[in-house]
């Protein structure tokens, strides 16, 4: 996987390279913000995520990050910004101009590791649902009502992408359904805690851990229900699991904390850039996802579609 470096300090620099070049990343680096930008423009695509220092000369980091997240192609690599510990406001700056991920000096080696390999994995799925937007028929944007029950990770990619084609502005979508999805089987489902996701994140376990528990006998018959709805002027989509539910409210909204973490950022991330409204009910086990649309005349005219229902997602 290539990353770009970006860093004026030539001992930081260093230091990223060593720990990441024996993970085997193919490095890029670029000494202060202009030589950043240039090699954003001309080779961006190649990058699965960027880790970009806060002050540099001629363009700082906070400069570099907003003109990544008004540029198309570029405003959904993972940014890794760094800054000195303690630093709270700055933390605070960054995340509102769209950096999800936090690295504090000095670097601490395992942090700075399972940081990047969960960037990394967020930019790996954000193109596999992207290509597969691309592919799949738009054929679903006239569907009017659907429930759905998905059971497995595959499961969430094809729906995620399948749902996210019924509406507008897919690619605005797919990654915050998919994030949701993920919890709801994850943390709702297979009662993996945020700490346990930690450890075998860490461990390079989690996937297999999934699988795991998706076999034993009490989980086989779980599934999580998603609902979709369109109305006149918005789109309404409930997911509920089968767990005993969390408490929603320390990740609905970015901070400095979930910053500094490596993971923790998606239901944040959902309600901040994926939909217009993100609304959690009861003991957390249930979500209703809206997304605004305006009637086109042609819904207008053949409001009465017949229902489009599965329940499973063929794989």
């Amino acid at each position: 996987m290539r990353l770009l470096l970006v860093d004026d300090d030539s001992v930081n620099l260093q230091i990223l390279r060593e720990y990441l070049e024996e993970e085997g990343y193919s490095l890029v680096e670029a000494h202060d913000g202009e030589e950043a930008w240039a090699l954003l423009e001309a080779e961006g695509d190649s990058f699965y995520a960027v880790l970009l220092d806060r002050m540099m000369p001629k363009l700082d980091g906070l400069t570099v990050l907003n003109r990544m997240m008004a540029h198309e192609k570029l405003k959904d690599i993972p940014v890794i910004m760094q800054t000195a510990a303690g630093a709270v406001y700055e933390v605070q700056e960054g995340i509102e101009a769209g950096a999800f991920y936090y690295l504090t000096k000095p670097f601490d080696r395992a942090m700075l590791l399972a940081i990047v390999a969960s960037a990394i994995r967020k930019a790996v799925k954000l193109r596999e649902v992207q290509n597969d937007l691309l592919r799949q028929s738009r054929s679903v944007r006239n569907m009017q009502t659907g429930t759905f029950r998905i059971q497995t990770l595959e499961d969430v990619h094809n729906l995620s992408v399948l749902l996210a084609n019924a509406c507008p502005d897919p690619e605005r979508i797919v990654m915050g359904l998919n994030d949701l999805l993920m919890n709801a089987i994850e943390h709702g489902n297979l009662g993996i805690s945020y700490d346990e996701k930690t450890q075998l994140q860490d461990a390079e376990e989690w996937e297999e851990e999934i699988h795991r528990r998706l076999a034993r006998p009490e989980n086989m018959k779980k599934f999580v229900e998603v609902t979709f709805q369109r109305y006149e002027e918005e789109i309404h989509m409930v997911i509920i699991d089968q767990g005993e539910g969390f408490d929603w409210t320390q990740y609905e909204n970015f901070s400095p904390n979930l910053a500094l973490a490596s993971h923790g950022r998606g239901i944040a991330m959902a309600k901040a850039l994926c939909f217009d409204q993100l609304h959690y009910r009861g003991s957390g086990n249930e979500v209703l996802c809206v997304i605004r649309t305006p009637l086109c005349p042609h819904q207008a005219k053949h409001n009465h579609v017949p229902s489009f229902a599965s329940s499973a997602i063929p794989s």
